[in-house]
């Protein structure tokens, strides 16, 4: 057997994708620029060969433009009317740019996938002015994107994409010390300039221009060429969590579950089974056959067993006087086959077989297409479906590439045969990757399936045979066999160990009884599951040393409920937070999607792609302390809520709540205001609402913003009911703890929020834009203004252990911010030598109360202010009857009794956003000291 070492595959090693340009990313594979005539789908008519040196895959020939058209690589305007368009994958050129076509052919991409990683699509959607990563075709239908990278991709298309989204964390299959470039072609901003000659690089028109995910450099392809291969991360570096420094051992889960991403149900085109309809993926480009000609027939390609069963067929259009040449390359067109023609032929395949055996192709029909005459004349039968086949090869070239394996180059060709056995090719390649002084006992082939969706990695017998299992997966699928990889990797022992958290289990249970609890409800095997962490709050995490177990308990808790109370069970990397770089303070973002309408799904859509999606988390799926226990170890940290005050609330109880677990017990906070009040938003300086604005200058706001200190409140709700007349005995409530940031209110305020909140809990739907929920609240108010119910006889206040009395009002408020009810400054800028100047580091808060609705319209409406009544770090309201009540904007009734208001112990580090513009930074903030917050509530 020979064997060969394929040069000028370094650029490979190192980190992300390779680069365009360079040898690894761009080498001479395929037919280059072999004219392929007679798909009945390019625009014009075929033409002349493409002149001048091949390039990576493509198949150009020069065809007529009978509409306006650009270059896919300059993205200007072709005039004139004739350019070269690739007929596999549908790139456009001029004839001068040709020869700098670096961009490789979908046809061949797969094959320079430097680390295979699957995509995260998720539901359908409309994306206007964005193209097909794989037929290079606007999206005017809905299409699907990558959560994770910016791949935008026609549903039918997605069994052709590449699976090379980005990697986000270390696997053990694929680990490396740097990171190179991940660039992704096309659908750049419109305004986006190049990095090296400063011009415009994005298009509307046409997928030109690529982008780096990581650091979000832009560039032209051929410029993008002479920049360094490392990626440094931009200038959000420092808040992102390095992928290095992410470990995650994540093989029976999917991406979607390893980001904790929600899983669309809906079914999607050329991905699902296409029935007995005859649905199934359209040909190449997605141009829709329309009714055929006299001169043309359209006919149905399957590329192997698999698309027979699940009756998924490429429509291919050819003229009825088409050689029988002609229709087998444009059927391996619509499969995006690069190889030679000459290796494959196309078998009848009759309208029965399609529902009868499909392990037996070929056994009705001629014996192939190829074999027919070479002009399919008028009058012959027409077959309804036709599929393509390998014919039989003796021997094969097949490239083994070195997976984890230090070596330089990214894969070696070897010649196999039939007596070719998984031993032999691991003792031929061992020298060529200058591991020839090992054993070959300590070595392993591996079929990797780079499926767009999922990375499926199959460890071979040592006595298979390659030459056969390359046929096999050439009869399941053409397809497939483009995306199959061999690999030779190290026979270690990888010791499993999956995290998963557990939430929704009954609070304040000891880790013995959350253990026997799970061991009820779920059936955990005690050899392989382990509780490590324990979370009052109702929530543990199990290490669990055995992947099937981890499968199993992920897939069993998603459908379990404990005392009535559904399960959320989620994958957890871990953080290697001894190999985070010194200057690194990683940013923890929470995203509340309920929040702003449909904002808060596409902020969290962005995030995950600005930065790395494993410190990413939706709050409906498990709440903030998921992501908590992810950062637990990490020294120095910042957190972004994105959501309203009450989200704001929630996750600042938390993080009372588990600061005893963290390395840092006090990161700073920031806010993206999501809600219809925004208060705490608006004394921050974040604004009175999110409106649109980029993320990523977002993110750099987050990084330059000033660190202050903020009070918390605690309030002890300790309800009592009238005593019984039979047997004089008080039934009390459990008391109740709740924490307080923003403002607490009582009566009439809380009334019209409780009212709203009810409005919302019925119809959700209708309450997506913050114009709307204003609105509801005037409609609220005015029903409420002429009530009245005198509060200031159904309550008692004390202030300091001295009791207050209360003037004649409708509505209690203990503000905390100098901002209440969407901006209204309820206590005054009046100088009042009774009180202090308010302050919300000050460890005070002001007692203000309101006549009535009216009086709070006039209020929001600057005309007044609220009536001052006290101030005090200690207040007890007494309750003498059922009275609303809401504390930072979450409403509900309280039964009579107590309220005990208090400072919590340590105040909470804010980020304030900075009035100057974004500087960049030369240190990170998130350790500074916060400033005393010295200006007025």
């Amino acid at each position: 057997m020979a064997a060969a070492a394929e040069p000028g595959a370094h650029a490979w090693l190192g980190g992300g994708s390779p680069r365009p340009g360079s040898p690894a990313y761009s080498p001479v594979l395929g037919a280059g620029g072999r004219a392929r005539l007679g798909s009945g789908q390019a625009p014009g008519r075929a033409g002349d060969k493409a002149p001048g040196p091949a390039v990576p895959g493509h198949s150009f020939r020069k065809v007529t433009l009978t509409k306006p058209t650009f270059c896919h690589l300059c993205s200007d305007f072709i005039w004139g009317l004739a350019g070269f368009l690739c007929d596999v994958c549908n790139f456009m050129s001029h004839e001068k740019c040709l020869r700098h076509v670096k961009t490789p052919c979908a046809g061949v991409a797969p094959s320079l996938v430097r680390v295979p990683v699957a995509h995260c699509f998720g539901p359908q959607g409309l994306y206007k002015r964005k193209f097909c990563a794989v037929c290079r075709k606007g999206l005017e239908a809905p299409a699907l994107r990558c959560e994770v990278c910016e791949l935008h991709i026609h549903a039918d298309c997605v069994p052709f994409a590449c699976s090379d989204c980005r990697q986000c964390h270390q696997d053990g299959h694929y680990d490396h010390d740097t990171y190179h470039h991940h660039w992704r072609e096309g659908n750049l901003p419109l305004g986006g300039r190049c990095e090296i000659c400063r011009k415009t690089c994005g298009s509307s028109d046409v997928l030109a221009g690529v982008r780096c995910e990581w650091c979000g450099i832009q560039a032209h392809s051929l410029c993008s060429a002479v920049l360094a291969p490392e990626c440094t991360f931009g200038r959000l570096r420092s808040m992102v969590l390095p992928p290095g420094c992410v470990r995650l051992l994540s093989r029976n889960f999917s991406k979607m579950h390893c980001f904790r991403i929600a899983e669309t149900t809906a079914p999607e085109l050329g991905d699902g089974d296409g029935g007995v309809d005859g649905s199934a993926a359209l040909g190449p480009g997605r141009d829709v056959p329309a009714a055929p000609e006299s001169s043309k027939q359209t006919l149905k390609i399957f590329d192997g067993n698999d698309t027979m069963r699940r009756n998924h067929f490429r429509l291919v259009t050819v003229s009825r006087l088409a050689r029988s040449e002609e229709v087998l390359e444009a059927a391996l067109r619509a499969y995006y086959v690069s190889e030679d023609p000459g290796d494959f032929e196309l078998q009848e395949l009759p309208l029965p077989s399609l529902v009868g055996d499909a392990q037996a192709p070929g056994k009705a029909g001629s014996g192939g297409l190829a074999e027919e005459d070479s002009s399919r004349g008028s009058g012959a039968h027409e077959p309804e479906a036709w599929v393509i086949r390998a014919r039989p090869r003796t021997q094969e070239v097949l490239k083994i590439y070195p997976g984890w394996l230090k070596v330089g180059v990214a894969y070696v060709s070897i010649r196999v045969t039939s007596q070719s056995t998984v031993r032999t090719v691991v003792l031929e390649v061992l020298p060529l990757l200058g591991r020839q002084a090992e054993g070959p006992e300590s070595f392993q082939v591996m079929e990797v399936l780079m499926g767009s969706r999922q990375v499926q990695r199959i460890v071979l017998a040592d006595d298979e045979s390659l030459l056969q299992r390359l046929r096999d997966i050439r009869q399941t699928s053409l397809r497939q066999a483009s995306q199959t990889r061999f690999y030779v990797i190290e026979s270690r022992a990888v010791a499993p160990h999956v995290s998963l958290f557990v939430g929704g289990l009954p609070p304040g249970l000891s880790p013995q009884e959350y253990g026997n609890l799970l061991r009820e409800a779920m059936a955990t095997k005690a050899a392989a599951v382990s509780v490590s962490h324990v979370y009052s709050q109702g929530a543990v995490v199990l290490d669990v040393t055995c992947f099937a177990e981890a499968e199993r308990l992920y897939m069993l808790g998603r459908d379990t409920a404990v005392h009535g109370r559904p399960l959320t069970t989620l994958v957890l990397p871990d953080v290697l937070h001894t190999k985070l770089p010194p200057d690194c303070c990683p940013l923890l973002v929470f995203v509340n999607p309920k929040s702003g309408g449909l904002k808060g799904r596409d902020l969290l859509c962005s995030f995950r792609k600005l930065l790395n999606p494993h410190q990413v988390f939706d709050l409906t799926n498990g709440g903030p302390l998921p992501g908590f226990h992810l950062f637990s170890q990490v020294p120095c940290f910042r957190v972004l809520v994105c959501g309203g005050d009450g989200t704001v609330g929630w996750v600042l109880t938390a993080l009372e709540e588990t600061r005893h677990h963290l390395a840092c017990q006090e990161p700073s906070v920031a806010i993206l205001p999501l809600g219809t009040g925004n208060d705490l938003g608006r004394v921050l300086r974040w604004g009175a609402g999110y409106s649109g604005e980029d993320p990523f200058s977002t993110l750099v706001s987050v990084d330059e913003a000033d660190a202050v200190l903020m009070d918390r409140w605690t309030i002890l709700l300790d309800a009592h009911k009238a005593a019984d007349a039979e047997n004089s005995v008080v039934d009390a409530e459990p008391p109740k703890i709740v924490q307080m940031s923003n403002y607490c209110g009582i009566g009439i305020d809380a009334e019209l929020s409780l009212d709203f909140h009810q409005a919302r809990e019925e119809e959700p739907g209708k309450f997506t834009s913050r114009f709307h929920n204003k609105g509801v609240y005037v409609r609220v108010g005015l029903q409420k203004i002429s009530h009245s119910r005198g509060l200031h006889k159904e309550i008692r206040l004390q202030v300091e252990q001295r009791e207050v009395e209360l003037p004649s009002i409708e509505g209690l408020i203990f503000i905390n911010i100098p901002s209440w009810g969407s901006g209204a400054d309820l206590w005054g800028s009046d100088n009042d030598s009774r009180f202090e100047k308010p302050r919300m580091d000050d460890g005070l808060l002001e007692v203000v109360g309101v006549t009535g609705v009216v009086h709070m319209g006039q209020v929001q409406g600057g005309l007044r202010s609220g009536i001052r009544i006290a101030q005090g770090s200690y207040f007890r309201v007494t309750l003498l009857k059922a009275t609303p009540v809401q504390v930072d904007g979450e409403p509900w009734v309280q039964a009579p009794g107590h309220m005990i208001i208090s400072a919590t112990g340590p105040k909470v580090h804010m980020l304030r956003k900075a009035k100057q513009k974004p500087r960049k930074a030369a240190a990170i903030r998130g350790d500074a000291v916060p400033a005393p917050e010295g200006s007025a509530k």
